[in-house]
């Protein structure tokens, strides 16, 4: 089973590709394989999430995968910031494709036992395909990145049956998994939200050098002091809320709102929110859930 993930996504290559790339960046891209993927933030100055990426380092580029429309506020980000670095920036959006493969042993050529990015080619042709193992629905699975020229052939050595993305987005928030863009939590930091360092997507290295929005990550590092934390929010009714939309309890609010998917959806809420605290989510009833642990990966 697999599922088409929009997408949008950048190339840069040039001599000082990983430096720069590594400079903006929350995850450590020095410390990654060849090939290898970090997911990793984008932020401003107080830390607040500008965009998601997985940043993929290769042989000879850096490929960085986004959400769909993502790509041209990160290239313009990174043209701002591009002084005396040797880089060249390519937007690759509508050259590539993505899809997201639901179980590893459904992707043929696929070695369970290598490195967690693999590049190969299916069977029966298609070109070579770019594959990575990630947890989009609580199980690791595996997205394969490919030249859209090639998408019929990639589709057919996939066989199988297609999923849509709203069965994927059920399985995501069931499991309690954040998406940046799809759950309209840019804006937010990363350790409200799961992508710290024990987080359900681990996306933050307090290891590496100085990026935007650094001193406020390490500020946090110290003090752990964030007011929010990732939930779970289950409707009470059959209707639900769009992304975003506003927690709130006795009149304040108190947080924010994922995608709604299958009855519920993820949420970034205050941390004094016990489980089984009722709660109106754009003045419909729902009940705060602690957040499920997913599978690691």
């Amino acid at each position: 089973m697999w599922t088409r993930i929009p997408s949008s996504s950048l190339r840069v290559t040039g001599a000082d590709r990983v430096d720069f790339i590594h400079g903006q960046m929350t995850g450590d891209l020095k410390r990654a394989p060849v090939p290898g993927m970090v997911p990793c933030a984008f932020l401003n100055v107080r830390g607040q999430i500008e965009q998601f990426a997985r940043v993929y380092r290769r042989a000879d580029d850096i490929y960085v995968h986004l959400d769909a429309g993502h790509a041209p506020a990160l290239l313009a980000r990174l043209k701002r910031y591009r002084i005396f670095d040797q880089v060249e920036l390519e937007d690759l959006t509508g050259t590539l494709g993505t899809v997201h493969v639901w179980q590893e042993a459904d992707l043929p050529g696929w070695d369970p036992a290598g490195a967690d990015v693999q590049a190969f080619a299916l069977p029966g042709g298609g070109g070579t395909v770019l594959t990575a193992r990630v947890n989009r629905t609580g199980t690791p699975g595996l997205d394969l990145h490919f030249l859209l020229a090639d998408e019929p052939a990639v589709l057919a050595a996939l066989g199988g049956r297609e999923a849509p993305l709203e069965a994927l987005e059920e399985r995501r928030v069931q499991a309690g998994l954040p998406d940046v863009s799809r759950d309209a939590l840019a804006g937010t930091l990363p350790q409200e939200i799961g992508l710290d360092v024990n987080g359900p997507l681990p996306a933050i290295s307090y290891r590496k050098g100085c990026y935007v929005g650094q001193e406020i990550m390490a500020r946090l590092e110290a003090r752990g002091n964030t007011r929010y934390h990732l939930a779970r929010l289950d409707a009470e009714g059959p209707e639900g809320w769009p992304a975003g939309a506003e927690v709130t309890l006795d009149g304040r609010t108190v947080g924010q709102a994922g995608h709604f998917a299958g009855g519920r959806s993820v949420a970034r809420v205050r941390k004094e929110l016990e489980p089984g605290t009722a709660v109106l989510v754009a003045g419909r009833p729902a009940i705060v859930q602690a957040r499920p642990d997913p599978a690691g990966g």
